[in-house]
């Protein structure tokens, strides 16, 4: 015998889904144009710094890309092709987000740690004026997206007041270099950059894989879930229990409860009822429980 719970929180309205996707998109167009400027500005300052940067802000678009598609695919129903919904298709642009990322900073590494070496000044001016411009755009986007309650939103807006600080940093960079020539300082902030972006990469990349590979998300959660099952005075032992995150916020929980003693199906529809009742509080976007009698063979053993 099954228990199914399919708990789905709708938390926000067609209406606010509308329009945390109006500015997700507002912030994915501003920042892939400002990151093709980027570049060009950066090839024609000379700097290598800003180039960094570019390739942060790239990884910005990718991730805000992401979100919007992902924003407006979370929408659609589940169907037979695809029966838990679309969800961990956010997975899948984690890692090729990553990926994109991981092969621009090696690029930039390439390019800058020579010019420790051999540092060239770059076009100060124009890194200043650069600056200026980023720190207005990517303030402007992180404005934007801060209007938003929505998880997604929040997590960008992260990024955002992250590239708003690099800018800041490359701001006060060529400020020093307008009164004291020391081409060093910008190789040694795009490293620092990169090295920054990597250090990330990996820790994401790392998580997204375990969640590819149906790793525990949480096993605290684990734990207290186990807890919640054993503490019903009708339950004598839970076995091929599992709880798997579809993209790293929504899990879903599968467990085969043993009884104590034989129930009638009133104590069974009193004991569902319990077991949902005491796995509300753990969100999970769906919940499946075999239960067997006692002295019952398991079908999977």
């Amino acid at each position: 015998m099954h228990s199914h719970n399919h708990s789905h929180s709708h938390t926000h309205s067609d209406g606010n889904s509308d329009d945390a996707s109006r500015r997700i998109g507002w912030a994915f167009f501003l920042n892939v144009v400002f990151t093709i400027i980027e570049f060009i500005g950066g090839w024609l300052t000379n700097s290598t710094a800003i180039m960094a940067d570019a390739v942060h802000d790239l990884g910005d678009s990718l991730s805000i890309g992401t979100a919007w598609g992902l924003n407006k695919l979370s929408d659609k129903s589940a169907n037979k092709t695809f029966s838990y919904g679309y969800k961990r298709f956010s997975l899948l642009g984690a890692l090729i987000n990553g990926l994109v990322l991981t092969v621009g900073s090696i690029w930039i590494l390439f390019e800058a740690i020579p010019r420790l070496a051999a540092p060239e000044m770059p076009q100060v001016e124009g890194m200043l004026a650069l600056s200026i411009f980023g720190m207005a755009v990517n303030g402007f986007a992180a404005y934007k997206l801060s209007e938003g309650t929505s998880l997604n939103e929040r997590v960008l807006n992260w990024h955002l007041l992250e590239d708003v600080l690099g800018w800041v940093a490359v701001f006060i960079v060529s400020i020093v270099l307008m009164f004291k020539p020391w081409a060093i300082l910008d190789p040694i902030l795009s490293i620092g950059f990169t090295l920054f972006i990597l250090f990330n990469v990996f820790r994401n990349l790392k998580e997204t894989l375990l969640l590819f590979l149906q790793a525990t998300p949480d096993a605290k959660q684990m734990e207290e879930v186990s807890e919640v099952l054993m503490s019903n005075h009708d339950v004598a032992d839970i076995h091929h229990f599992h709880i798997w995150s579809l993209d790293g916020e929504h899990s879903v929980m599968t467990a085969h409860v043993e009884l104590k003693h034989d129930v009638s199906v009133s104590q069974l529809r009193t004991l569902k009822e319990e077991l949902r009742h005491g796995l509300v509080e753990f969100e999970f976007v769906h919940t499946t429980i075999e239960i067997e009698f006692a002295n019952e063979d398991c079908r999977d053993d």
